[in-house]
């Protein structure tokens, strides 16, 4: 049974590799772009950066939202005019050039061509013929002022073939025997820009050469199991390891750039066309900007040759209800989203999932064309719940088309049939151990309006059993059933439902669960899951309890695992703490607090009464300024003194109350001397007097 299922499961997944569902570009794409491509103080660190941006969002649609003109430009402006800037610097610049169309002056483009046409002619690798006839092209598209043709076509062209190998791979040098995908892709660039700025028309045998070490180079390509088709890049130098992405680019941008220059029939089969253009598709989003540049690119590329155009199938959705009485449909367009031209949509087979068996079905879609999608009425009848492989097959109306745009055959695609699955005769029952009599027999309901409650000892047995149905009435076997038994102890027990037809049954024999069960005997919480991906009403049900009554456990058995702790119960609220607080103290009578109140003024009453006796008087006042500050202040720290015990009496205690005291202390030893020295000194002055 293991095996089998197996097998089963290898069979689906190579089944669903087959097919996939490629979609065009779309909003997430424009919507990544701005999140990607976000220049710093009105420009990008460099004018590879600001070139890969601008393409980005002119392919996307949505150049009005850089506003990096002013710097870019001066930038542009600094690089075209220095003697010093280097092939690979002149040939950016004059990419961001072509795009945010800058003021450089015609003797500014002569100077740059005439330097270019010297290092066409000194080229000793591969970059530097891609950068020269490269920059040469732009300028020929910028302006018709400057002469950019080439006189020596015919040689430059097969310098550069030279460095191609036999399996259609080219080479960075004639110093460097390894050959390269990417470098294939720049080099059948570089000879597209030959073919466009010569003077004379190129050798045609140059050219049928050339045309079959394009041949050999698609014989190399890559293949996924889903149609993708990609070229992989093995060499890693000075240059850098290319992705399969980045070679794959450079290599689309190469064949329809030549296709162009050259106004030749390739013959290049369209199936792989279509594949690449899948293989680009299927990246989806790109997490940085360099790879979002390589798949828009490319994707421009063969959405604007001359070779074939690939036509993108692809669905809204691949997920059908037959509750809901879902339609099939289908959206034909280029790969950067554009209409498609008048075309059919057919459903030629249905494929079952686990099964390589299919349905002939041979069926035209209808066209809506406000909505421009192909739908399907209703679904064959046949189809039930379940996943299926949709074979379709793209027809186009016009036999001129047909020269045109590449639709690769029958394109399959993974369809998830869903439904609402019937549940019938769910019963559960406690059984003898030795006569397999019933004892206690329940049926429970899905709503889960009741619950159970059952009880059962060790020499007896519970069995489940409930049965599914499809909406067409056949047997329906989910991914997940499962029982679970949990104790009040949290411990948990799970078991898989298994399933013979229509009815899922299964039977615990408690007799036997002892040892697993812990010994552990009380209440058991049942629940039963079911559920599947195209099973719309999939469920969780707490079906109620069993009390369990086993056998004390022997010496040695085994005991429950811990339980783990939950990691977020420490943040949770905690217990409540009681404190019961002291009693206070009985308090004294009223008129003692009175009794004791006078005790406490009456030296200060005495104190009063003293000065008065004394005939105390202010005619030593010091008259002075500074004497009389000194005073003053002495009198103010006494006031205050008086005060702090004021205070430690209504509130502050012992400790505040001596800290302030020691500060106030000092204060009154400075300015009281200072004011009894100036009293002693003047007593001296009248005595002597």
């Amino acid at each position: 049974m293991g095996k089998f299922l197996g097998i089963l499961i290898l069979a689906l997944c190579a089944l669903i590799c087959e097919a996939a569902i490629f979609r065009p570009i779309s909003d997430s794409h424009r919507s990544a772009a701005l999140e990607l491509l976000i220049p710093k103080d009105g420009s990008f660190t460099s004018l590879k950066e600001t070139y890969e941006a601008l393409r980005t969002f002119k392919v996307l649609g949505i150049g009005h939202q850089l506003d990096i003109k002013a710097k870019s430009c001066k930038s542009v402006v600094d690089t075209a005019g220095s003697p010093s800037s280097t092939l690979k610097d002149l040939f950016q610049a004059l990419e961001v050039n072509g795009i945010l169309k800058c003021e450089l002056s015609k003797e500014t483009f002569a100077g740059i061509a005439s330097r270019l046409k010297d290092s066409v002619n000194t080229a000793s690798s591969l970059l530097d013929y891609y950068y020269s006839i490269g920059s040469l092209v732009l300028i020929k598209g910028q302006t018709s002022e400057v002469d950019v043709h080439l006189g020596g076509a015919d040689s430059v062209f097969r310098a550069i073939k030279a460095l191609s190998q036999s399996d259609g791979r080219w080479r960075y040098s004639s110093n460097n025997p390894e050959s390269s995908t990417f470098a294939a892709g720049i080099a059948l660039e570089s000879l597209a820009g030959v073919i466009s700025l010569a003077s004379s028309e190129i050798d045609h045998s140059l050219i049928s050469l050339v045309k079959n070490d394009i041949s050999k180079l698609l014989d190399g390509v890559e293949k996924y199991d889903d149609g993708a088709y990609y070229f992989d890049e093995k060499l890693v130098d000075a240059h850098g390891h290319q992705s399969p992405l980045s070679a794959s680019s450079a290599v689309v941008r190469g064949i329809t750039a030549f296709a162009t220059a050259s106004d030749e029939d390739l013959n290049l089969p369209g199936d792989k066309i279509l594949g690449l253009a899948r293989f680009f598709l299927s990246v989806g989003i790109p997490g940085n900007a360099e790879d979002l540049f390589y798949q828009l690119d490319a994707l421009a590329s063969l959405e604007n040759n001359r070779v074939s155009i690939p036509l993108i199938l692809s669905l809204p959705t691949a997920v059908l209800s037959l509750t809901k009485k879902d339609q099939l449909k289908v959206n034909v367009n280029t790969v950067l989203g554009s209409a498609a031209p008048s075309l059919s949509v057919k459903l030629k087979q249905i494929f079952s999932s686990g099964s390589k068996d299919a349905s002939i079905i041979d069926q035209d879609l209808k066209f809506d064309p406000e909505n421009a999608v192909y739908f399907l009425d209703a679904l064959p009848e046949n189809i039930d719940v379940g996943s299926y492989i949709f074979s379709l097959e793209i027809v186009l109306d016009s036999p001129e088309d047909k020269k045109i745009y590449a639709t690769g055959g029958r394109t399959k695609v993974p369809i998830y049939v869903t439904g609402f699955i019937k549940v019938d005769h769910a019963d559960v029952a406690v059984l003898d151990s030795d006569l397999g009599n019933v004892e206690t027999q329940k049926r429970f309901d899905l709503a889960g309006e009741s619950t159970l409650s059952l009880s059962a000892n060790h020499l007896q047995k519970l069995r489940l059993s409930f049965q599914l149905t499809s909406p067409l009435g056949n047997a329906f076997k989910p991914h997940q059933a499962f029982l679970k038994l949990r104790h009040e102890s949290k411990v948990e027990h799970i078991f898989v439902v298994e399933n013979s037809g229509k009815t899922f049954e299964i039977i615990l024999d408690f007799l036997g669960l002892v040892e697993k069960f812990f010994y552990l005997s009380g209440r058991y919480d049942i629940q039963l899951t079911v559920g599947d991906a195209v099973m719309e009403n999939s469920f969780f049900l707490q079906l109620g309890s069993i009390e369990l009554d086993l056998p004390e456990p022997p010496e040695k058995a085994a005991r429950p695992p811990p339980q783990p702790i939950d990691s977020t119960s420490r943040f949770g609220p905690k217990a409540e703490i009681s404190h019961i607080f002291r009693a206070p103290e009985k308090r004294p009578p009223k008129e003692l607090s009175l009794i004791f109140l006078a005790l406490v003024l009456l030296p200060f009453i005495g104190f009063l009464v003293g000065l008065l006796r004394l005939q105390v008087n202010l005619k030593n006042f010091p008259k002075a300024s500074v004497p009389a500050t000194f005073a003053i202040l002495f009198h103010l720290g006494i006031a205050a003194v008086l005060t702090l015990y004021l205070l430690f009496w209504l509130k502050l205690n012992l400790f505040t109350t001596l800290k302030a005291l020691g500060f106030l202390g000092i204060f009154l030893m400075f300015v009281g001397h200072r004011t009894l020295s100036y009293l002693a000194s003047s007593s001296a002055k009248l005595k002597s007097a």
